[in-house]
């Protein structure tokens, strides 16, 4: 297998069109983004809405068993819809269910997350490969798929395929860390990640300039567990920051998410006095009782939370908090759920992320004997969203009226133009004070009441 993209023939590639469907996390979003890039390098355009591809590229998700569904669905379609292309399947289904995904009829090829970082030459040798397979299918008045998997153990999972790439939006997403030493019994992640792994900081500093060199205005920090990072080359998180802090033309970054026992007090304090570092934070809980955290074998408690929420509102007290939280798994009885409900109701955080448990193959999760029903689930998640919605909404209410400055980003059809505050409130411009060349600007604009749905703010140019 080649695995020097120096030397592969793009003409195989020129005129090509290539079609690409992403689930999951922001992480998969930037990975698939920087696929298009490298796929567009050689030659190879990004079809458009209703085009019939040459490409199929799927980068999928298996945090849950929905996710699951929604992956093969999205198989299944897109080789409805492009008849004749090459398909091909990544991301972590692929990894965890290699086989399985390379037997669905149409699937030509399967990378896992070692050999996605090869994928212009597993991709330049499937073509070749599906020529001569299609030859023969018509001499023999059949055509075939190729059916190539390839995978390795999560031991194995040793590559880093770099990305910094913003697609069709405005943000960038850099991926800073990949991987998982944290085995939540709840979790599949490590064994469709690997163990975690990251680049020099030298390297991240240097895509974050090519980012601004770009016209990039805000850099998103993505990573399946990013407050590890510094594990392969010996740096720190802390590190990172205060170096891309440093990257003039970047306004603005975000940390898509961080595991509250990595959240460093010096980094909560760094962020406070930085010059673009955001005061938006996401941090994972999944859970507001102690029992259920060890459970899950979570590496902190509800104490240690707490104390992070307290400290980043002390030092920001505007800073947008969101928070992640699991409902229903495996031994979280009704009075436990009763003391992550209250937990939660307590805490000055600013939006819920909410998850239905979802039960994975292979996690030691399995074992715990209390199983919550699909109603009590639903039940609960209810719960949660609906005080998600009181905590989201008060803390816009109390920015009305106060002057921001919005990065836009360009609007989808049909949709009102938006962007978001640097404490991260969404908000939407009228049609008629909407232009097209503020993309990607940095704007003064006023808070005004609330959207129709009251997800956003309106926003009055100053």
């Amino acid at each position: 297998m080649i695995d020097n993209t120096s030397m592969i023939d793009s003409s195989a590639f020129q005129g090509k069109k290539a079609a690409y469907y992403t689930l999951g996390c922001k992480l998969n979003f930037s990975e698939t983004s920087t696929f298009g890039r490298m796929l567009e390098e050689m030659g190879v355009q990004t079809a458009v809405k209703g085009e019939r591809a040459d490409i199929c590229l799927i980068n999928t998700c298996s945090v849950t068993e929905v996710a699951d569904h929604k992956c093969r669905q999205a198989i299944h379609r897109m080789v409805r819809e492009n008849p004749g292309a090459l398909v091909v399947v990544t991301g972590c289904y692929a990894q965890l269910e290699a086989e399985k995904v390379s037997h669905i009829d149409g699937v030509d090829l399967v990378l896992g997350s070692n050999e996605k970082a090869q994928l212009i030459p597993y991709l330049s040798d499937a073509f070749v490969r599906k020529s001569a397979v299609r030859q023969q299918g018509e001499a023999s008045g059949s055509v075939d798929s190729l059916h190539e998997h390839h995978s390795v153990k999560t031991k194995d999972i040793l590559s880093f395929q770099p990305s910094c790439s913003k697609g069709n939006r405005t943000r960038y997403f850099l991926k800073v860390q990949d991987g998982c030493n944290y085995f939540c019994t709840y979790c599949t992640i490590p064994y469709a990640r690997g163990f975690s792994r990251n680049p020099t900081i030298q390297s991240l500093v240097a895509q974050a300039r090519q980012a601004a060199q770009e016209g990039g205005k805000e850099i998103v920090l993505t990573g399946v567990n990013i407050g590890d990072f510094g594990r392969t080359t010996g740096e720190s998180f802390l590190d990172l920051v205060q170096a891309l802090d440093d990257v003039g033309g970047i306004h603005r970054y975000r940390i898509s998410s961080m595991e509250p026992n990595l959240l460093s007090d010096e980094l909560i304090d760094f962020c406070a006095h930085s010059r673009a570092f955001m005061p938006h934070f996401h941090i994972p809980l999944q859970s507001g009782s102690d029992e259920v955290l060890r459970l899950m074998h979570r590496r902190y408690d509800t104490a240690l939370f707490a104390h992070k929420i307290r400290l980043i509102k002390e030092r920001m007290p505007d800073a947008f908090i969101g928070v992640d939280v699991m409902v229903g798994t495996r031994g979280e009885r009704p009075e436990l759920f009763e003391a992550c409900y209250e937990f939660l109701s307590g805490l000055d955080v600013t939006q819920l992320h909410v998850f239905p448990y979802s039960e994975r193959p292979g996690t030691a999760a399995l074992k715990i004997p209390y199983v919550v029903s699909d109603q009590d689930k639903k039940a609960r998640s209810h719960r949660l969203l609906t005080l998600s919605d009181e905590k989201t909404q008060a803390f816009y209410a109390a920015h009305i009226g106060q002057e921001a400055e919005v990065l836009f980003e360009k609007a989808s059809r049909g949709r009102a133009m938006h962007g978001f505050t640097r404490n991260y409130i969404r908000v939407e411009l009228s049609p008629a004070d909407a232009r097209e060349e503020y993309d990607n600007q940095l704007l003064r604009v006023r808070l005004g009441s609330f959207n129709h749905d009251k997800t956003a703010l309106k926003g009055t140019l100053i």
